[in-house]
């Protein structure tokens, strides 16, 4: 599989975007589909990407192992009192996640209690982990500024964003974080619902913004990073390259159509999908900005994850496969010409052998001889039976009274006065 889809039913599907194709997988023991167990986040588990981490609304997180297609554990890291989860991740072998009521906690497996524990206040919308970095995440919300975290020291934050400087008519600025992303030199971009992108430094002593700008009217919902290229997606279906360097719009990618709901870059390709409210999944080429593939899905889309493999050659060798056995098939198989020549010389075979054991017996030929000459006997009896019945019924027939027409033709009556 190409993409690891969460949708709003819980289910999790597996698309191959060259066949158009997706497989669904239910993660409850009944297979029954339920919003309970709505998927919310996603993430691998481990570098070998044989297991994905599965975050539901009810506050389970299943492990799923790819090959086998089937949940293989499962644990519980919260209630849904404290809400649904809004980040997933690792950190070695332990569990690292977050819910809306802004709790923070690493969980060791098959442990009922987790090992760390921090507030990160409330109305958090995202938490990421810093994949440079594994020990150290950032969270953000309403009304809820960045804070970047250190997991070894969660006593404090080790860094805090301000608000954002007042306007011109010294009024405060809300501040709404939708999605964020690390960078590789440590920076942390962010997204806002008031359509605003901020890049953050830490490593300086400012605290706000070092850069900023405006990106269209819509929320802004998602964000991922590919080198210096930033797409940021829109709640009306927008999505927007951006150079990193600038914070400035370079060009877009065309074809959604509904509020983008995740967004997710290759591994190492320069590719980048998207899955939005129209139960689309779309993958897009970031150097020619055009789309490349696009599946239905049928549900409404959460979030996704992107495999390291090609999408565009993952589905050569099943089709080769799938060549040779046909062809292995029709090679087995018996033509009709050959099969009908068989046929004939069994039967002369049968005949010559029936003809030497009985020589009376007619070979095939006699018998064909003999089928021509009945037939023909038939024929003529027939005819001559057919010959027979008709003469009798021209002799039993009445014959027609022949009419002079001039003869019994009425005389015209003459008007008066003509004598």
């Amino acid at each position: 599989m190409d993409v690891w889809v969460g949708s709003e039913t819980g289910l999790l599907k597996g698309v191959s975007v060259q066949r158009k194709q997706a497989v669904n997988f239910s993660l409850s023991s009944s297979g029954r589909l339920s919003r309970d167990q709505e998927v919310r986040c996603l993430c691998w588990y481990g570098p070998v990407e044989a297991q994905i981490l599965v975050g539901a609304v009810d506050g389970i997180v299943r492990t799923f192992d790819v090959d086998k297609g089937a949940v293989t554990s499962t644990q519980r890291c919260g209630e849904p009192a404290d809400g649904c989860f809004t980040g997933l991740g690792t950190l070695g072998s332990s569990l690292i996640t977050c819910t809306e009521k802004g709790t923070v906690r690493v969980w060791d497996q098959e442990k009922d209690q987790p090992r760390t524990e921090l507030r990160a206040g409330d109305q958090v919308h995202r938490m990421r982990v810093n994949p440079f970095l594994p020990h150290t995440v950032a969270t953000g919300g309403r009304e809820n500024p960045l804070k970047i975290w250190d997991l070894e020291k969660p006593l404090k934050p080790v860094f805090c964003a301000k608000n954002l400087r007042d306007t011109w008519l010294d009024l405060r600025q809300p501040h709404w974080i939708r999605d964020l992303v690390f960078t590789p030199k440590g920076q942390v971009l962010t997204c806002t619902a008031y359509h605003q992108v901020h890049l953050y430094d830490p490593l300086t002593p400012r605290r706000r913004p070092v850069l900023e700008t405006v990106f269209g009217e819509a929320p802004l919902t998602a964000l991922c990073l590919f080198d210096h290229t930033v797409a940021v997606a829109s709640a009306q279906g927008q999505v927007a390259l951006m150079d990193l360097r600038k914070l400035q719009v370079c060009g877009a990618l065309r074809g959604v159509t509904g509020s983008v709901r995740s967004l997710t870059q290759h591994p190492s390709l320069p590719l980048i999908a998207s899955c939005s409210l129209d139960r689309h999944l779309r993958i897009h080429s970031l150097t020619d900005r055009r789309l490349q593939h696009k599946v239905y899905l049928k549900s409404r889309l959460n979030c996704l994850l992107m495999s390291s493999s090609d999408p565009n050659a993952a589905a050569s060798p099943l089709r080769v496969k799938e060549e040779e056995e046909e062809d292995e098939v029709w090679d087995c198989m018996e033509s009709v010409h050959e099969r009908g020549v068989q046929d004939e010389g069994a039967q002369e075979e049968s005949a010559q052998d029936e003809g030497a054991q009985d020589g009376e017996r007619p070979t095939l030929e006699d018998s064909n001889v003999v089928k021509d000459i009945n037939v023909h006997v038939k024929d003529d009896g027939a005819h001559k039976d057919m010959h027979e019945a008709e003469s009798a019924h021209k002799a039993t027939a009445k014959p027609k009274r022949r009419t002079n027409s001039k003869k019994e033709q009425k005389p015209k009556r003459r008007k008066k006065g003509q004598d």
